[in-house]
């Protein structure tokens, strides 16, 4: 598990009150985002309408699935699976710098969506670099021996004694 970055994890507090227009509750980082509840807010406020019922308060078991609907919205709203966060990671505090990763790539995200222009977290992301070759230019590759063709400035291993043999200790 990598160690926690306090400086991140205060670097998305500050961009979830931005986004929000309101200021979070107070208490420690994984405290304010253990229910759910400003999650599910936060990605309601990049997609409206992506979560449908947030339990405010109620049971353990009710307050994870305000996790589990928002995991679901950011995944939907284009956040790579491989990193969005378990529900145990934060609900159990089992993996906060997985929650942070998670919530970095959600603000990566709202790139994509360019209705949202609100504040953004983390780099920009790369813009697209597309190149057109043509034929002659793919042709004068054609060409070229490289190693993997076999020619390597006449070197071989024959005369290499030790195939095959068995090694004396």
């Amino acid at each position: 598990m990598a160690p926690r970055n306090k400086e991140q994890e205060a670097e998305v507090l500050q961009w979830i009150s931005d986004v929000l227009g309101e200021k979070l509750p107070p208490g420690a980082y994984e405290d304010v985002l253990k229910d759910g509840v400003v999650l599910c807010k936060l990605v309601n406020k990049l997609a409206p309408g992506s979560v449908k019922k947030i339990q405010e308060r109620g049971t353990n078991f009710q307050l994870m699935e305000n996790i589990q609907r928002f995991q679901a919205a950011i995944k939907k709203y284009g956040v790579p699976e491989e990193e969005i966060f378990q529900t145990a990671d934060l609900f159990e505090r089992r993996n906060i710098p997985q929650v942070t990763l998670c919530l970095y790539s959600l603000g990566r995200t709202t790139q994509k969506h360019p209705e949202f222009n609100g504040p953004h977290l983390g780099p920009k992301m790369a813009d697209k670099n597309e190149r057109n070759f043509s034929e002659e230019q793919l042709r004068a590759h054609h060409g070229e021996l490289n190693l993997q063709m076999g020619f390597n400035k006449g070197a071989s291993q024959a005369g290499a004694g030790s195939f095959g043999n068995t090694r004396h200790m």
